[in-house]
């Protein structure tokens, strides 16, 4: 059957009769055939001006072989398309009328080189050759057949195809409109001056799915590349975008031309060393996607990858696709034999496969770019027709041949709307459409019928409908694909070197608050972190509670010690002129007395809530006590210490024991302590109160505390304390000298006996005191151990000292007598003893308490 007559045949039906044998011809020969044939792998329609394209009918062929198994879908659906165009647009009276369309179509089989090879059949027609030797048999010139002109070329649809083929286009001006090339490097006008397409570049799409990746949360990512042109340019143009958004990338895997034996499995392991980076950008081709996610699966790890696809394919996850709609006229069409009936062992067309609503057949999602790409040709040429060859009905003598670079101009001028499709088609300076993109997600809504649901658009801005999406399992919360976690409240980032989207969550530890993501920063001295260390608070402020046990005890204590203290010079006073408050010394019992008081009486000043008139008490008259009692105690042993030696040497008594004398030395001990009184109250200025947030400010914040007390230190209160230390130390050194007076001395024991125990006091404090230093409870037990140290050595002095002094005046009044009475009625009732006289008179002692 020969074209022409052919022609007799209604025009629909030639169509579609073309179409089915032409079909029937790529299907049937067998894959990888010699292409040393004529026009091997190819389709030819006749019309006035011829069309060029190039579909990837065949897969990549195996072990070096041109080409491989059949693709329906991206090979056969995207060729039709093209025949579909072409054939709606030669029915067309408005377009393009009295010109008829014709195409020339060829199989890129998936392979660059192998393209490249078939495109040359579009410049045979543009190379000349010299055939001037060339003669018959007979002599005559010979009839040579002119190979047909492809005025412009559809395709290709891979981007390395496509720049392959552009290379050698441009050369002889041939304008290209691709359907599918979305690769970043196309869109240089330099290089590929003649190239255009109907899809956005890959530098849109690396836009949308940057977009995407951000609204789902996602900072940290792995990307993964065919090698070639259209998966290196994507990854790269998504690569440079993202680090200015704060996206990183954990790793970039490339899948390599001719992938060996388990290299998709030693993919899925290497993307699982950053199992983190849940989500992976794929710009890959539809044969390496299918096999990663195969050896994905074989590794148990379906769903575990989150893939964000590119146009070129995507599975279970967020796939984009150019903004599209679906053509319902394409979806029609029969590829009908009429009255053939097919050998049933030869499998090379269905006698009628239906590809429409009743079947699974699903358009495939560059069917409309096609199309698109066809009209625009299309319109070009009418527009051109129309300005050179106006009124002529058909092609004129001004485009024979058609002009290549004035035909890309009409191209790049187009701006159509194209049957059911809602999107316009058009080009910018560099020949790329607009970026519009459907965003898909494949979800299984049940397990009979998975398939793939519109979740939002990009158009320059990112429309996506979270609450629609899908995750493994039916989940609709969003996973994460994150490197590092969110630091917890209270946690600073520290930042892995290189990795701005990776970091180790430090604790703002001590007194550090959380100041940013970034930064932890000590609170200032009045202020400690909040439990969360979001924040400072303020640190409470703490004083001595009279309600407190340190408090009460020391209290009692000094109020007990006041009233005994009181008795007792009550007691003197009233039986002021008896020998034993004569025997007593009671200038200096007075003296002694009063130091006594004082030390119980200081405790409650101590207690009390500081305030001005608190600590300039506590500055006068702390150790003020002690030193006074301790001068009149001290005075009193040296006292005896100088009589008992002076008797050793001599009957004359020594100088100052006289009681003036004693109450003199005493009052310049004393002065001592009220001169370094002065000198610290001078020298430091008026008192005042302080809040100390330092003392108490232990590794744990939660205990610490603001002390308020009065402006002394630790160092203070020793100073106050060392000189009546000193004096109490120097009266037991003459209380330990003076342990062998005679028993007629008859207070030297007992000021031994209360400089022995108020020593053992005092050792006690020492401890105490500055072993409690770094104690929350510090200012309570320091208080509290130094007012009770006080009243105990004031009770020991009380009680040994006068106690029993008291307990004879009080109980046993005849004892309270002179010692020559006594010793008178003791001499009636015994006999004479060697140390009487002879005269019969009792010997009398000197009394000696003086």
């Amino acid at each position: 059957m020969s074209l022409t007559s052919l022609s007799l045949w209604p025009r629909p039906l030639l169509f579609w009769l073309l179409l089915v044998l032409s079909v029937c011809v790529l299907i049937g020969r067998p894959a990888g055939s010699s292409h040393q044939q004529v026009h091997p792998h190819s389709i030819k329609l006749s019309g006035d001006i011829t069309l060029g394209g190039l579909f990837p009918i065949h897969a990549r062929g195996p072990h070096g072989l041109p080409c491989g198994e059949l693709k329906k879908e991206k090979g056969i659906h995207r060729m039709e398309a093209m025949l579909y165009a072409i054939d709606q647009i030669n029915q067309d009276p408005y377009l393009l009328p009295h010109v008829t369309l014709g195409a020339r179509i060829l199989d890129t089989c998936s392979r660059d080189t192998y393209a490249l090879e078939q495109s040359l059949t579009f410049v045979q027609a543009l190379i000349q050759k010299d055939m001037s030797d060339i003669r018959c048999s007979n002599g005559e010139l010979p009839l040579i057949r002119k190979p047909e002109r492809v005025v412009a070329v559809i395709g290709a649809s891979a981007s390395s195809v496509s720049i392959m083929v552009a290379n050698i286009l441009r050369l002889f001006e041939i304008p290209q409109v691709s359907y599918a090339s979305t690769a970043p490097e196309l869109s240089d006008n330099n290089r590929y001056d003649f190239f255009s397409r109907v899809v956005p570049p890959d530098s849109y799409q690396a836009q949308a799915m940057l977009d995407i990746v951000k609204a789902l949360g996602w900072n940290y990512v792995s990307t993964l590349a065919s090698e070639g042109n259209y998966g290196e340019s994507g990854v790269d143009a998504f690569m440079q975008i993202s680090r200015e958004a704060g996206v990183c990338i954990a790793q970039s895997v490339k899948i390599p031309r001719e992938p060996t034996a388990g290299e998709f499995d030693k993919l899925i392991k290497r993307l699982m060393d950053t199992s983190n980076a849940r989500g992976v950008i794929i710009f890959a081709n539809e044969d390496d996607i299918k096999r990663v996610l195969e050896a994905a699966e074989r590794a148990n790890l379906t769903g575990h990858f989150l893939f964000v696809g590119s146009d070129s394919w995507g599975a279970k996850t967020i796939t984009i696709l150019p903004k599209r709609v679906s053509i319902e006229g394409f979806d029609q069409c029969k590829l009908t034999r009429p009255g053939i009936k097919l050998d049933p062992d030869k499998k090379k067309c269905n006698g009628e496969e239906r590809i429409g609503h009743d079947s699974l057949y699903e358009q495939e999602g560059k069917v409309q770019f096609v199309i698109d790409a066809v009209y625009a040709v299309a319109h070009a040429l009418h527009t051109m027709i129309q300005d050179l060859c106006p009124g002529a009905k058909g092609v004129c003598s001004n485009m024979d041949p058609v002009e290549g670079k004035a035909l890309l101009n009409y191209i790049r001028a187009v701006n159509l709307t194209v049957g059911e499709n809602t999107n316009t088609v058009l080009f910018n300076e560099n020949g790329d459409a607009p970026g519009r993109y459907d965003i898909f997600q494949f979800q299984m809504t049940n397990h009979t019928h998975p398939g793939y649901r519109v979740i939002g658009q990009w158009t320059n801005n990112l429309r996506l409908n979270l609450e629609e999406m899908q995750w493994s399992g039916g989940d609709r919360s969003l996973p994460e694909s994150i490197c590092s976690l969110p630091c917890n409240p209270g946690e600073r980032k520290k930042m892995v070197k290189g990795v701005p989207c990776c970091w180790h969550c430090e604790l703002c530890d001590g007194y550090q608050f959380q100041l940013d993501e970034f930064t932890c920063e000590m609170c200032p001295t009045d202020m400690r972190p909040l439990p969360n260390r979001t924040a400072c608070r303020s640190t409470p402020i703490i004083k001595l509670e009279w309600h407190s046990p340190w408090a009460l005890v020391p209290a009692s204590l000094a109020m007990l010690g006041i009233l005994a203290t009181v008795a007792v010079v009550i007691t003197f006073i009233r039986f002021n002129d008896t020998p034993i408050v004569r025997a007593a010394g009671r200038e200096l019992s007075y003296v002694l007395l009063a130091g006594i008081f004082q030390i119980y009486l200081i405790t409650f000043f101590m207690i009390a809530e500081p305030g001005v008139a608190v600590c300039a008490f506590r500055r006068l008259f702390l150790g003020l006590g002690m030193a006074i009692t301790y001068s009149a105690m001290l005075t009193k042993t040296n006292r005896i210490y100088r009589i008992f030696e002076q008797g050793k040497k001599s009957v004359t008594p020594p100088k100052f024991i006289s009681p003036t004398s004693q109450v003199a030395i005493t009052f310049i001990l004393i002065s001592v302590q009220v001169s370094g009184g002065c000198v610290r109250v001078v020298r430091r200025g008026s008192p005042h109160t302080i809040i100390d947030y330092e003392e108490l400010r232990p590794p744990n914040p939660d205990l610490a505390r603001g002390i308020l007390k009065c402006d002394m230190s630790d160092l203070s209160i020793i100073c106050c304390l060392s000189y009546s230390i000193i004096l109490m130390v120097t009266c037991t050194v003459y209380a330990v000298k003076s342990r062998g007076v005679p028993e007629t001395f008859n207070e030297a024991k007992p000021i031994g006996f209360t400089m022995y125990t108020t020593c053992i006091v005092w050792l006690a404090f020492v401890p105490i005191f500055f072993g409690t230093a770094q104690s929350t409870e510090k200012l309570f037990i320091q208080t509290a151990t130094l007012t009770v140290s006080m009243s105990l050595s004031a009770s020991v002095s009380l009680g040994m000292l006068y106690m029993p002094k008291v307990y004879v005046i009080i109980l046993h009044p005849e004892q309270n007598v002179q010692k020559r009475k006594r010793s008178f009625k003791v001499s009636l009732c015994f006999p004479k003893t060697p140390n009487e006289k002879q005269n019969g008179e009792t010997k009398i002692e000197p009394d000696r308490t003086q």
